[in-house]
């Protein structure tokens, strides 16, 4: 594992404010910028890796997040052996992968969403380049494409496996219609039948007030379930929960998903007081959130951890990685993982990611985590 304490210490404005340029000779004329013919020049001691996030369209703060938080890690791990050139996907992200197969980049950090990944996928493979996309979509893993992003076989392993050891081992599902929901089915039926409980009904619906309603009350009248996962945002989970837990009842204790992170209809949603959802720790976030603004001034999105958490695995594996030769590719499915900011998270031989995840339940305002997330990994 790399220094904790270096890799994680946050150091805010002062390491940025004590900088000051000093010219040592009058300034000369720019030069212009490389053409498109032109490749960024050979680095003969630094590694060089690609970060793809779009800075332009709609998701272009998110993006810029990322980035920021990827400078940051660079900053507060003074790594020397790193080089991380961004490329924008906002309008084409092929040509951004192009781009940075190009400039010779031997590892690629994003993109952001699962629609980007099939084509910058498609150039980083020609160049047999690996990627640890920033998306959850577990169906893009593939032994060079590595997941970061928390998916639903993650959240809903941790959130059943709690609720077995409460004693609870008769569930339902309330399922979306689509991919997302084909894959918390999925997930949910394995994750039930590891815990030795039984699936004793489901329900699907299509993403629409009357339809979660109605597809709620179906599942109730069947009965016989002491939890139900509720596997979509905390929105529908406020319009199903009214419906499946009588007023004032103990059971069925409704679960809910990594979705539910952060939304503010969870606490303000009676009928889901008593819920149990997972999510990924806020612990380090705080911190790493002044020491951002300090430096950006301004909020970093919640996903920009896995900007700095990426970077932190690239400076651990870059001590035994040569420059100029191929990432070492076994390194990232080390079973006992990484450590990050969000803590520790690791990858499967097929790419696909875990997290530690803590259990929150939801109370009359507020929420309490009742299942803190482990520090490591057990094999």
């Amino acid at each position: 594992m790399f220094d904790r304490r270096k890799a994680l210490v946050l150091t805010t404005a002062a390491l940025l404010a004590g900088c000051k340029v000093i010219p040592t000779a009058p300034p000369s004329a720019p030069k212009p910028p490389p053409g498109p013919s032109e490749a960024l020049p050979e680095d003969q001691k630094r590694h060089r890796v690609a970060l793809l996030v779009p800075l332009t369209g709609a998701n272009a703060q998110v993006g810029q997040s990322l980035a920021n938080a990827t400078t940051m890690a660079l900053l507060d791990t003074n790594a020397q052996t790193i080089r991380i050139t961004t490329y924008d996907t906002g309008t084409d992200p092929a040509e951004a992968a192009r781009k940075a197969m190009k400039d010779g980049n031997r590892l690629i950090l994003g993109p952001l969403s699962s629609d980007d990944a099939g084509p910058v996928a498609k150039a980083a493979r020609t160049a047999k380049v690996p990627m640890i996309a920033y998306a959850n979509d577990a169906a893009l893993a593939a032994p060079d494409l590595f997941v970061m992003g928390v998916s639903p076989r993650n959240a809903v392993d941790r959130i059943v496996a709690f609720a077995s050891k409460q004693g609870l081992k008769r569930f339902a599902l309330l399922y979306p219609s689509g991919d997302y929901g084909a894959r918390a089915k999925a997930a949910f039926s394995q994750s039930v039948g590891k815990v030795g409980g039984t699936l004793v009904a489901s329900e699907s619906y299509d993403r629409s007030n009357t339809s979660i309603v109605s597809a709620a009350q179906r599942l109730k009248s069947k009965g016989g379930f002491d939890a139900v996962l509720i596997a979509d945002s905390a929105r529908f989970g406020a319009l199903a929960a009214p419906q499946l837990k009588p007023k004032g009842a103990s059971k069925p204790r409704i679960l809910g998903t990594e979705l539910w992170s952060g939304e503010s209809v969870v606490t303000t949603t009676a009928a889901l007081r008593g819920a149990w959802f997972p999510a990924i720790s806020d612990t380090r976030f705080r911190q790493f959130g002044e020491s951002y603004k300090a430096r950006f001034d301004g909020a970093p999105y919640r996903l920009a951890t896995m900007g700095y958490d990426s970077v932190l695995l690239s400076v651990r594996i870059a001590r035994d990685w040569k420059p100029g030769t191929a990432f070492p590719l076994a390194r990232l499915s080390d079973p006992d993982g990484f450590l990050g900011l969000d803590g520790p998270f690791r990858f499967s031989a097929t790419g696909e990611g875990e997290r530690a995840l803590e259990v929150r339940e939801v109370r009359a305002g507020s929420i309490a985590i009742i299942s803190p997330a482990p520090d490591k990994f057990t094999p």
